[in-house]
């Protein structure tokens, strides 16, 4: 008797990605992950693509991902897919220090982010 196979933690037709250290704060990765939520997969795909942020990029691999386990782990239909949810939250902040004048020091905190898409797939009539 093996372990218990872990529930899905997203309904049926749907397929989720997750990127858990994006460098960069939660503020920003937010601003490009509002882009793409509620977008058709391969429109949102595009929209990163041309994008001028800097986390467009992470983004860009994260929902890639999510489509490619929607494809290969769930059997969904790629040309159908709609970003559902696109969520970010906090991960782990490096501390550092930076030397300063009379022999101070600045704390410096370097922050990480975590991103969660969910696709779904859509009936054709909308």
């Amino acid at each position: 008797m093996g372990k218990p196979a872990n529930p899905r933690r997203v309904g049926e037709r749907e397929a989720l990605a997750v990127a858990t250290t994006i460098r960069g704060s939660p503020y920003k990765l937010n601003l490009v992950a509002r882009l793409i939520r509620g977008r058709k997969a391969e429109e949102a795909m595009t929209i990163l693509a041309f994008s001028r942020k800097a986390m467009a990029r992470e983004v860009r691999k994260c929902l890639k991902s999510a489509i490619a386990n929607a494809e290969n782990n769930h059997n969904l239909d790629v040309d159908r897919l709609v970003v559902k949810e696109a969520s970010v939250g906090k991960s782990l902040v490096m501390k550092r220090f930076a030397t300063r004048a009379r022999g101070r020091s600045a704390r410096i905190l370097k922050p990480f982010s975590r991103l969660r898409i969910v696709v779904r797939e859509t009936d054709g009539a909308e």
